[in-house]
């Protein structure tokens, strides 16, 4: 025995998903008429300040962190070989080559097989310095631009302090010496690819 009983709007939605109208009003209404377009599967447009798309058939709203979405979120399958990733290296391993832990072993394989693996390690190598180099550039960065003007001390007194460093020109050297360590990087990476280039 149901506790509620459904209404006659309920049952006009589940019909017109069926039907494949999901779009369709469950109601009539009187003395309105809005204009009504259709929009396709896949079709992208604005509708009071929010963008909208279709996707199997139900109407979604497009956020701005859908691409930041697809980057950090590992899907279900391997976009490589389609099996399903759920062993425990299969996490890490996307997130680094974009493929499951059995795909990325049939690939090192490959490039060993091939004499390319050293390029190829080499290559990641350099790839992960320039992430460490960004990191720590925006840590010194943020370390400088903190306000020292005042501090609470344990009494709750507000105690201004004066003096330290030279914002600016710490900041200069700082960007300088990230440059120069990003471009010896390159350099090495474009001496490897020069050498003995992957495919």
């Amino acid at each position: 025995m149901l506790k509620k009983e459904f209404k006659r709007k309920d049952v006009q939605r589940a019909r017109n998903l069926i039907m494949g109208n999901s779009g369709a009003s469950t109601n009539t209404q009187i003395g309105y008429n809005k204009k009504i377009k259709d929009y396709k599967e896949g079709d992208v447009w604005t509708e009071g300040r929010k963008k909208w798309t279709i996707k199997n058939g139900i109407k979604q709203t497009v956020s701005k962190l859908d691409t930041i979405k697809k980057e950090v979120f590992m899907p279900l399958s391997c976009p490589c070989c389609g099996k399903i990733m759920k062993k425990r290296l299969d996490k890490p391993n996307y997130k680094i080559h974009k493929k499951c832990h059995d795909c990325v072993v049939k690939f090192e394989t490959k490039l060993r097989y091939t004499g390319k693996y050293d390029n190829y390690i080499k290559k990641l190598e350099a790839k992960n310095s320039l992430s460490i180099v960004d990191e720590m550039e925006s840590y010194l960065l943020d370390a400088i631009n903190l306000s020292n003007s005042g501090f609470v001390s344990e009494d709750g007194v507000i105690e201004k302090w004066t003096g330290g460093i030279n914002k600016k020109e710490w900041t200069k050297k700082i960007k300088e010496a990230a440059k120069i360590r990003r471009t010896h990087i390159e350099k090495e990476l474009n001496d490897e690819k020069g050498t003995k280039g992957i495919n």
